[in-house]
């Protein structure tokens, strides 16, 4: 059974439109529990407390092309709860986009799309989710987009589950769509008051939960989550306030609809027994085929549209000029300004990673997330869900370990962001091991589609900053806060996966591996080293992941494998880790490999001095350089 919904006047429901949602939840309950149960595992309890909830959203609200995912102006459903993928799929199924076969027989099945939380191989999935706490901030990048950049009248509809809201990311993401005025913004709680393993911390107390919300700048609906009337007069309200952005609380029981299990703790996470799913089944009716078709937006095209024809002049420096990499990431950035589709987020620091300079010549593409990384992260992907080229920035630190899970999920959405971390290592100097990132780069070589740069001076710094903006992945650009000589002249190009060679002559001795602040150390110690008639070809290896394996192994069999890799990162993970795996089945003989990072807690102190402590400065090279050379002499 087919029924046409064109939401043309939404109006107050009638005792027909009432029936048909009644209907409507009732399919969603069936399915979600059919799918399930045949896959063997999942979470239907989840999914029922929440089916009368997306069955007015897709009778009544939902304005969505099925058939054109990549419409422009559709409104974007995030389910923050991921785990309520059976009601999700469930949905699609009612839609028509995915049919039976494929919603109970593959659900969770190995090789099928319809995965156990949602992931973007579906063309109606923005986002990846199912690790809590993250739709609702993502969906702020959507919204930012919507308001600020397409200025299209799109909404974005978040189910978010009730213990999710523990998470600080939730009201990091509220807070921003306040202070950013998002009215194109709904969370849709579904409060069932149970969570994995017993009572959520609110459990039903809506009042609580809606002081929260309000504290927080956007405006709470309490509402009975099973009463169809009261969800579509709360839904209508949601987008009549064009500035702020709405929180729907709604008090649902968890397994509605089955009532051996309604409101019992122990049923998070589990199918029901095939006995008892006949049951609920029948209980419910059985199994229906109701297909609706929901309304379609109107037309509409985004307000900024790349431009192909638009050409970037970077800056150019001398040789010899001293420049930090920070300061030349704002003034490539800002050169940048001139593609329509770049945006700039900043994490309160933008006068430090020189992110502000950006804001200075294009501030309706920048965006200020103040000190909560994790919004800031997931900004930048909700900002890429709508085609845009966002470049969020903080410092190395903050940027990295505080949203790291953040990050890693933008891997698994296999989305494309770009990350600059500034005042990375011990090489900051005074301000101490807090403010020290010394394990980025083995945290950003883990993640999925991930890219890892790390620069030595300005031009090579501008020249991956523009091929940052035509990569795909979550590409991190690691940049210091001192100034260092310019070594690169503006003709020279820094591919990705490509590495240059300093000093190379066919009877080098040994190789000195440095990337950053490092590779400077290695050029001082390969002068000294020549002095003393050894001579070493050093390498800059400012592309990490991916990174150039072929001379490596060049380099190997020219030095007899004598290589020194230097860092200002812990050792373990970094770049001497990505060095080894690169070699480890390489047919190049025995490796003779010294690792130079930082060991231990490091201080405060200057720059050099920290440097010289953690040995990786000039000297403790040319030691270990020595060492290597005079051992297999």
């Amino acid at each position: 059974m087919t029924t046409n919904n064109t939401q043309s006047d939404v109006g107050t429901m009638t005792g027909e439109h009432l029936d048909l949602a009644h209907r409507l939840a009732t399919q969603l309950r069936v399915d979600s529990i059919r799918c399930s149960t045949q896959a063997g595992s999942g979470h239907p309890t989840s999914s029922l407390s929440a089916a009368d909830l997306m069955a007015v959203l897709l009778l009544r609200h939902l304005r969505y092309d099925w058939a054109n995912a990549h419409q422009a102006t559709n409104d974007h459903l995030i389910f923050s709860k991921g785990h309520a993928s059976p009601l999700l799929y469930s949905m699609y199924r009612a839609v028509g986009v995915v049919g039976e076969d494929e919603l109970v027989n593959t659900y969770r099945q190995f090789g099928s799309r319809l995965e156990g939380h949602p992931m973007p191989i579906l063309p109606w999935v923005d986002v990846a989710t199912g690790s809590l706490g993250q739709g609702l901030p993502d969906a702020v990048g959507v919204c930012l987009a919507g308001k600020y950049l397409d200025k299209l009248p799109y909404h974005a509809w978040v189910l978010c589950g009730d213990s999710e809201l523990a998470e600080g990311s939730i009201w990091e993401a509220i807070d921003k769509a306040a202070y950013y005025k998002l009215g194109n913004l709904t969370a849709i709680v579904d409060v069932n008051r149970l969570g994995q393993n017993g009572p959520t911390e609110l459990q039903w107390e809506m009042e609580k939960y809606a002081k929260r919300v309000e504290a927080f700048g956007a405006r709470a609906l309490v509402i009975d989550g099973h009463n169809l009337a009261a969800i579509d007069a709360a839904l209508s309200e949601a987008r009549s306030n064009p500035e702020q952005p709405t929180v729907v609380l709604a008090r649902t029981i968890k397994a509605k609809g089955v009532p051996e299990i309604e409101d019992k703790n122990g049923w998070h996470g589990k199918a029901l027994p095939k006995d008892m799913a006949e049951r609920a089944i029948a209980a419910l009716g059985g199994v229906t085929d109701l297909t609706i078709t929901t309304a379609t937006p109107d037309a509409g095209a985004p307000a900024i549209q790349a431009d192909p024809s638009a050409t970037v002049t970077l800056p150019v420096w001398d040789i010899g000029e001293k420049v930090a990499t920070r300061a030349a990431f704002g003034a490539a950035i800002s050169a940048l300004a001139v593609r329509p589709k770049v945006v700039v987020l900043d994490g309160e620091v933008g006068n430090s990673t020189h992110a502000g300079e950006f804001k200075d010549v294009c501030p309706e593409r920048f965006f200020e997330m103040f000190i909560s990384e994790q919004q800031l992260i997931a900004s930048a992907v909700g900002l890429s869900v709508r085609g845009y080229i966002p470049f969020a920035s903080s410092f190395a630190a903050f940027l990295i370990a505080r949203p790291y899970d953040f990050i890693r999920m933008a891997g698994v959405s296999e989305a494309n962001i770009r990350l600059v971390g500034t005042h990375a290592g011990v090489e900051i100097g005074q301000d101490g091991p807090s403010q020290m990132a010394l394990e980025d780069i083995a945290a950003m070589r883990a993640i999925h589609t991930s890219v890892v740069l790390y620069p030595s001076d300005a031009p090579s710094t501008a020249a991956l900053v523009a091929t940052m903006a035509d990569t795909d992945g979550v590409v991190y650009l690691r940049a210091t806060r001192g100034a260092y000589p310019v070594i690169y002249g503006p003709e020279e190009e820094f591919p990705i996966g490509g590495c240059k060679i300093h000093r190379a002559e066919p009877n080098d001795q040994v190789a000195l591996i440095g990337a950053g602040v490092t590779l400077h150390e290695c050029l001082a110690a390969a002068e000294e080293l020549a002095e003393a008639g050894i001579p070493a070809r050093v390498i800059d290896l400012y592309s990490i992941k991916p990174l150039d394996r072929d001379t490596l192994i060049d380099t190997c069999r020219i030095t007899n494998s004598r290589l020194v890799v230097v860092e200002d990162h812990y050792p373990q993970g970094g770049i001497g880790g990505a060095v080894m795996e690169a070699l480890a089945d390489a047919d190049i003989g025995q490796l003779h490999v010294t690792l130079l990072g930082v060991k231990g807690l490091p201080v405060s102190g200057q720059p050099a001095e920290l440097l010289d402590a953690a040995g990786i400065s000039a000297r403790h090279i040319v030691a270990a350089a020595r060492k290597l050379v005079e051992a297999q002499a």
